[in-house]
């Protein structure tokens, strides 16, 4: 009998668009005779614009109201590990802020069981004047612990974060990277039955990140406590959750195994399509015109079946003759790493140059190799190690299992090599 400790039900967090609240009172002023004008938000740096003007998603029929969550419902059980995801302004961190209970929701209810510890943003729950020693029994003070839990705890929250050097020092003079190691230490060791950690694991180096990678799976494998974790860096999610919920827009668009919601983000974010053509002009001599993906119909797709024949066609224009240059395409799965790589020198090994004049190019993939899944594209024209002409990663393929030669979902790797085998008997 499985035992929920988080149930989220109907929730939605309505907040109202201020025209004050920037740094000082003249901006507040500027910001306000801007809008009672109709003009431009003058205090927006360069090239930002507020995303949610136009978003009828998430904004509500009285325009100065947006909702940053709405109806949003999922449960999570004892000892899962949950990845939410999405991109900026989905709402991911307004959904911990109400779990943690630093703010309530518009409308909803929420449901938790045991005693939660957040790392919502560095130096989350620290008072700057204290030192890392006294924010230790605070933070443990504030999450209920009497001083004896938190002396027994001590020693080895300070030997993890790493700080020990710096422990009787005021916080406020911590980096960022030594914020991050001490907090994190703090709420990971004093007993929490959930943990709830956002994207500030960024900021630590990578040994750290490493390293609480490995705490999070002993505190919820080995000890049996939930853990939600929000990131952009896919491959800690995959690494660390069971479980995955995709938010876009205020919205669950879906839930489920996280490598399969891992998959259906990174296709959106490639935009699900298998065709790009260039918008803008370009201001180099060798430049892409568009790059379009076909099935071995000779249908524009990017749904690929295993083993299937595909083509890749590239449209080129060289402004003049380049000596040395070639044009690559490399095959990443959706964690980044890279599957293979072929490239216009492959075939052509005698031709060192591309002349002027416009092109096309057609990477013929005989019989894929690729496993079941999504991978992402990168399209290159460049000067092995000295110049880069061009570069296009908006497409991406999702290889299908249609059963062709009924391949067992149960095989491990990345590719499927063109193997036989025989079976005698002696």
């Amino acid at each position: 009998m499985t035992n929920t400790v988080i149930q989220v039900e109907n929730l939605s967090k309505q907040y109202r668009l201020g025209i004050v609240g920037t740094n000082t009172i003249r901006d507040d002023v500027s910001r306000l005779w801007a809008r009672i004008r109709g003009k431009e938000d003058p205090t927006l740096k360069i090239g930002q614009t507020n995303v949610l003007t136009n978003n009828s998603e998430i904004r509500s029929e009285k325009s100065d109201y947006i909702w940053a969550l709405k109806d949003i419902n999922f449960s999570v059980q004892q000892g899962e590990v949950l990845g939410i995801i999405g991109k900026n302004g989905a709402g991911k961190s307004t959904l911990l802020k109400i779990l943690s209970k630093v703010t309530a929701p518009t409308t909803g209810s929420v449901k938790v069981k045991g005693r939660i510890a957040s790392l919502l943003e560095v130096g989350t729950g620290f008072h700057g004047e204290l030192s890392g020693r006294e924010n230790i029994f605070l933070n443990g003070a504030i999450l209920g612990m009497t001083k004896a839990e938190i002396r027994g705890k001590l020693d080895e929250i300070i030997d993890f974060s790493g700080v020990e050097t710096y422990i009787d020092t005021p916080v406020k003079r911590y980096s960022s990277g030594m914020y991050v190691r001490l907090a994190f230490a703090v709420a990971a060791h004093l007993d929490p039955e959930i943990l709830i950690v956002d994207e500030v694991l960024a900021v630590g180096d990578a040994e750290f990140q490493k390293k609480a990678i490995g705490k999070m799976q002993e505190v919820s494998s080995g000890q049996g406590r939930t853990v939600l974790f929000v990131s952009h860096n896919m491959a800690s999610i995959k690494q660390l959750c069971s479980q995955g919920m995709l938010l876009a827009n205020g919205k669950i668009l879906t839930n489920g195994p996280v490598g399969e919601i891992i998959s259906e983000y990174l296709i959106t974010d490639t935009k699900e399509n298998a065709e790009w053509i260039r918008k803008n002009e370009s201001n180099s001599e060798i430049f892409f015109n568009s790059i379009k993906i076909y099935n071995s119909k000779k249908i524009l797709t990017y749904s690929i079946a295993t083993e299937e024949d595909f083509e890749i066609h590239i449209s080129l224009t060289s402004l003049e003759r380049v000596n040395g240059a070639t044009v690559s395409i490399r095959f990443e799965n959706m964690e980044g790493v890279p599957i293979f790589t072929t490239s216009l020198n492959d075939t052509y090994h005698l031709k060192d140059y591309i002349d002027k004049g416009n092109f096309e190019l057609i990477a013929h993939i005989s019989k894929n190799i690729l496993v079941t899944g999504k991978y992402k594209l990168i399209i290159a024209c460049f000067i092995s190690r000295i110049r880069l002409f061009d570069y296009v990663d908006k497409l991406a393929i999702s290889i299908e299992d249609l059963y062709i030669n009924n391949k067992d979902k149960d095989r491990l790797g990345f590719v499927i090599p063109d193997y036989k085998w025989e079976f005698n008997r002696f």
